[in-house]
């Protein structure tokens, strides 16, 4: 072997090898432990108050979009449905039984195989995508644990745990809020990214027509993750 080619081969050796290292020295940490889970209740009444968790039980359509309008939703809350489209699919999905989802516009003839395949996209796109527009909503969901981790400052976060539900169950988030509990960040240990404690901001709070507060936006290092025409009524 040329010795040009062994010295770019041990560059791309040492450069995959700082990279592994930075990412697990930077973005490992481990899940913190949440204690006082009654306290930690009132912390999440809070936030649910700072964004009217109420005035969010009475809205019945929410619509956004993600990944720059690639994916776009407009989910009818009573009906349990909602209609996800992407590139050239639209799929509105029956989200008690998605096996009832209707396939839209579909220029030609799917095979049943191709039509669960869609659906299920469907379904796992908007439990994906709905939770960076919904999650603080959910922090009493059936199957959530509940926290406190005191932060360096002395303050506290919200510690939530999913122990079942959705498509990656034990995902774990600390939420960061401010003094009148409106989030501020979380920090993530998920299933589906290989950083452990990533933290992405949740910002640009807005009361909608329905009277909720959504965010707009979140960032990600230096990556925005825009929800687009946020909408609820």
């Amino acid at each position: 072997m040329k010795r040009w080619l062994k010295r770019i081969i041990g560059f791309l050796v040492l450069l995959i090898l700082v990279v592994v290292g930075t990412k697990y020295v930077f973005f490992n940490d481990p899940v913190p432990k949440g204690e006082y889970p009654e306290k930690a209740d009132r912390l999440a009444q809070k936030m649910l108050d700072a964004i009217n968790y109420e005035a969010y039980k009475n809205t019945r359509y929410l619509s956004w979009s993600y990944q720059g309008g690639r994916h776009q939703y407009r989910w009818d809350k009573a009906m349990g449905s909602v209609r996800v489209t992407w590139d050239e699919n639209s799929v509105l999905v029956n989200l008690n039984d998605p096996s009832k989802s209707i396939i839209e516009e579909s220029e030609k003839d799917i095979s049943d195989t191709e039509r669960k395949e869609l659906i299920q996209k469907a379904v796992s796109y908007f439990n994906n995508d709905s939770f960076w527009l919904v999650a603080p909503f959910k922090v009493f969901d059936k199957g959530t644990e509940r926290g406190l981790v005191q932060e360096e400052d002395g303050s506290m976060s919200l510690l939530v745990t999913y122990t079942k539900g959705g498509d990656t169950p034990g995902d774990t988030y600390l939420w960061k809020l401010n003094e009148t509990g409106l989030p501020v960040s979380y920090k993530m240990w998920v299933q589906i990214l290989p950083l452990n404690g990533l933290e992405a901001s949740w910002e640009g709070w807005h009361k909608t027509e329905s009277g909720v507060l959504l965010p707009q936006a979140h960032k990600l290092g230096p990556f925005t993750l825009d929800l687009g025409k946020v909408r609820a009524r």
